[in-house]
């Protein structure tokens, strides 16, 4: 009778469990190396490129939908992939995220490492001292123990250790230039410190604009519904701002024979601290390259404007002024356009005051020049400034409870008829306009106003000494040389007195240098008289 044997069971794969161990933990190892970092590093510098190139939206949203309505399709499609938000992009916190990650994953294995290799001695002495690149056999007149403590002068400096060897051999092994990886470090340690807080500064930072008249008008960082635009960090609600205000006096600007401008100076004063409890006001010149620094906070000069000012005689004699800023729609030649608002006093009808409202729209020019009948600037200096307005009357909107562009009336009431043109004049200054109803508009003259942004960061002190510590270690790592000397001194005989000394040494890193300094080294190890 013949048996027949099972054939052997295959061999079991690993369970799912090891295989995911074994998922995360290559891809934890793949995550963590250095190359993963520069790769990551490389590509946060990539993702930034659409930031710098194209307009963002948090800085310039009309200039953004300019653009998708310039580019069609493919600005569609760049807004659809947050191309217009980049630094608050998925992708772009991603990148960040991951990089961040992999540095903290490198640099805490080297950074036991660098300390074992710092607790660490000198290696031993090679028992082949010639063998080594750099190589030099010398005597000398005095005793071992002379010539060691001569050795020790010579290298004061160096971590050394000496050992003793048969035969009253003594030998000395030192290294230098571990202030490489010190460099190498503090390099990706200020990294990650710039990374987490420039995150940090994004998170508890803001940044707002607010134009003010620079006719005394003044500014207080109170509340973000005093700006015109404001950017909150994530942990920001706006509630608690740091307190201080801005008064700006007047504005002076110079321009080049060619128009373009060289020279902003604004005479402003401020009140932050204890001065906002006596009313107390400090004096500033603020400029552009020259920010106004405080209560935390910096405030900057961005660019200026016109404001024409026109004054309304309503039928009873009642007269009402107002200089509101007015955008500019050519900076060369600082031709602006915009909407100046009234609301007749004395009529206490809703009704009937939604009908008598007023609105002056239309083009201001600092140095007047007619083109046929269309009013253009030929300069941005005030020269000769001058108005080209139409005068709307009716409803304009201001008690629809919906905000509305200060620069602007809404045209959706003009085209329902409840807002119409009653009138349409060039004026100059000092000029007025007559209306049907006896109304009178005059254009007074023209004010400065000047653009502003308060910039809050509490992490930029950090980040400036993170910026510096990284250029500090990236030349340390570049500069200093990782190098290792070895001196074996050995006894004379009888009929050779005194003795043998030699000298090796060996770079750590493959640069130039290391021979030359070698040379000076062994030379005063070896004559004793030099150095």
């Amino acid at each position: 009778m013949t048996t027949t044997e099972a054939p052997p069971a295959a061999p079991k794969g690993p369970t799912p469990a090891k295989r995911t161990f074994a998922f995360v933990r290559n891809t934890w190892r793949g995550l963590t190396s250095m190359r993963t970092a520069l790769v990551l590093l490389f590509l946060l510098a990539l993702a930034a490129l659409p930031g710098a190139l194209l307009p963002q939206r948090k800085l310039n949203a009309p200039k953004v939908d300019e653009y998708i309505t310039a580019h069609g399709w493919w600005g569609t499609l760049l807004d659809k992939l947050e191309f217009y938000d980049v630094y608050s992009s998925i992708w772009f916190s991603a990148i960040y995220l991951l990089l961040m990650i992999s540095l903290v994953g490198c640099l805490t294995p080297r950074s036991f490492d660098y300390v074992k290799a710092m607790r660490a001695k000198p290696v031993l002495t090679p028992r082949n001292l010639a063998r080594m690149p750099h190589y030099r056999l010398g005597r000398g007149k005095s005793d071992v123990g002379a010539e060691i403590a001569a050795v020790h002068k010579h290298l004061s400096g160096w971590r050394r250790v000496e050992r003793e060897e048969a035969d009253g051999v003594r030998t000395i092994s030192a290294e230098r230039g571990f202030l490489r990886e010190t460099g190498n470090l503090l390099f990706h340690f200020s990294m990650l410190g710039l990374i987490v807080f420039f995150a940090l500064g994004k998170l508890y930072g803001y940044e707002g604009q607010v134009i003010v008249q620079a006719d005394g008008d003044s500014f207080c960082n109170s509340g973000i519904y005093n700006y015109d635009s404001f950017n909150a960090g994530l942990r920001v609600d706006g509630t608690d701002l740091d307190p201080f205000c801005v008064k700006v006096n007047d504005f002076t600007v110079r321009y080049t024979p060619a128009g373009e401008p060289e020279y902003y100076h604004a005479n402003i004063q401020y009140q932050s601290g204890g001065d906002l409890d006596t009313n107390t006001w400090r004096p500033y010149g603020l400029e552009v390259n020259s920010p106004l620094r405080t209560a935390g906070d910096r405030v900057y000069l961005l660019g200026q404007g016109y404001s024409p000012q026109f004054t309304v005689t309503f039928p009873d004699g009642t007269k009402r002024t107002q200089n509101t800023q007015w955008r500019t729609v050519d900076p060369t030649t600082m031709l602006a356009e915009g909407a100046t608002k009234f609301d007749q006093p004395g009529i206490t009808d809703e009704v009937q005051r939604r009908t008598r409202q007023l609105a002056i729209t239309g083009l201001f020019a600092p140095t007047s020049f007619l083109h046929g009948n269309v009013l253009t600037s030929s300069a941005p200096e005030l020269k000769d400034p001058a108005v080209a307005v139409d005068i709307m009357r009716g409803d304009l909107g201001l008690d629809a409870g919906r905000g509305q562009s200060v620069f602007e009336i809404d045209q959706s009431l003009v085209d329902d008829g409840r807002l119409k043109k009653v009138a349409r004049e060039n004026l100059k200054v000092g000029q007025e306009i007559k209306l049907d109803d006896g109304t009178k508009v005059r254009f007074d003259g023209v004010n400065h106003w000047v653009s502003l942004q308060v910039s809050h960061d509490p992490t930029q002190g950090f980040v400036l000494g993170f910026a510096i510590a990284m250029f500090l270690g990236l030349g340390a790592s570049l500069l200093v040389k990782r190098r290792r000397l070895w001196v074996r001194v050995r006894p004379g005989t009888e009929d050779d007195p005194g003795t043998v000394i030699e000298v090796a040494g060996l770079a750590r890193t493959d640069q130039a240098g290391y021979g030359e300094e070698f040379h000076r080294i062994s030379e005063r190890l070896i004559s004793g008289q030099k150095g």
